[in-house]
């Protein structure tokens, strides 16, 4: 096996995945341990793709954590929070709990048992590329400290949470990776986010029923397709590899191009005003 071989595979390590019964988490639990690495996956129900070790969370639970992080043996080289659900459940608290403050939490108490080297990598959406714009309403919800607090905090903003949640929990994954470079980074663990555009997940069956076809066909792409789930897990394969071993802080948009359309739309319209 030549070095840039080894720069992609996990042999010998020990990753951990969250969401791994389906969609996304399912694929990059598959690929890890394709690529040699043994797989802790976790979820609310077992996965039907063979991992090393299964564990029941709930990500809406503190004490399911508590236990899950227990559970789980260390050191970790490589942190995987795909679990998330969509503003289709129509419970915006539950959302923002799931996707954000549970998934900081579980982050955060497994950080300890993580060796340097190591890396999480998270799930947000293009559903957050308004980030930077809305950062300074997203801060409130960063500087709540547990879960309790980012509940009440939820709860005393309900316009935070007016759309769904979803917006706000996937735009507050991406500040929190980018917030914690240095903290993380002194203990030599990296953090990175991919934002998916529309992809076939479960989630996307939540949005379907919940908004209809019509929703979904208005998300067009440059790639003229929606992404497949294996697209999706091979980028946060990457981003936990040695391959990616510089990269920290960072938000991937895995979209077909969307972004780069937006921007490139808004630059030539620019040129255009400019120009008359």
């Amino acid at each position: 096996m030549g070095q840039v071989d080894q720069m992609w595979r996990y042999d010998g390590k020990r990753v951990v995945v969250t969401g791994c019964a389906s969609g996304i988490g399912a694929h990059v639990a598959r690929q890890l341990a394709e690529l040699g690495a043994r797989v802790t996956g976790l979820d609310v129900r077992p996965p039907a793709v063979p991992v090393d070790e299964f564990i029941n969370i709930d990500l809406a639970d503190a004490e399911s954590i508590d236990h899950a992080v227990a559970s789980i043996g260390g050191p970790i080289d490589a942190l995987f929070n795909v679990a998330g659900v969509s503003s289709g459940i129509g419970k915006p608290l539950l959302v923002v709990t799931i996707n954000f403050l549970g998934m900081r939490y579980f982050t955060e108490s497994l950080i300890p048992k993580m060796a340097p080297g190591s890396s999480v990598s998270c799930v947000s959406s293009l559903a957050a590329s308004g980030y930077r714009e809305n950062a300074a309403a997203t801060a409130g919800l960063l500087r709540t400290r547990t879960m309790a607090d980012g509940i009440d905090w939820c709860t005393a903003h309900p316009e935070a949470l007016a759309d769904g949640g979803y917006r706000l929990s996937k735009e507050a994954i991406i500040l929190y990776g980018m917030t914690s470079v240095e903290d993380l980074g002194a203990r030599g663990i990296r953090i990175n986010s991919t934002a998916p555009g529309v992809t076939e997940t479960p989630i996307l069956d939540q949005l379907r029923s919940a908004y209809g076809q019509d929703y979904l066909d208005s998300f067009s792409t440059p790639l003229g397709r929606v992404a497949g789930p294996d697209e999706q897990a091979a980028v946060l394969v990457f981003l936990g590899s040695a391959a990616a071993s510089y990269l920290t802080g960072q938000v991937i948009w895995v979209d077909g191009g969307t972004v780069g359309s937006r921007i490139g739309s808004e630059i030539a319209q620019a040129e255009a005003i400019q120009g008359r």
